[in-house]
């Protein structure tokens, strides 16, 4: 049996449904950004391509925390 997501992964379900595409897309668009600062790329995915607040700040977070 699959645990619930915690964190900003429990977000990805509602990204993917919202905005339509999966959320590795997004989590690609973020690494490939020519920003680097949490507050930076979260108000470039709001101003860019629409995001909520709490969605931009989920991917950014779980991205940063994953890098590379």
């Amino acid at each position: 049996m699959n645990a619930p997501a915690n964190g900003p992964a429990s977000y990805f379900p509602a990204i993917e449904k919202k905005y339509g595409r999966p959320v590795q897309e997004w989590i690609d668009l973020v690494r490939s950004a020519p920003l680097t600062r949490h507050g930076e790329l979260v108000a470039w995915l709001k101003a860019e391509y629409g995001l909520g607040h709490g969605h931009a700040t989920a991917l950014v977070a779980h991205t940063r925390s994953h890098s590379r």
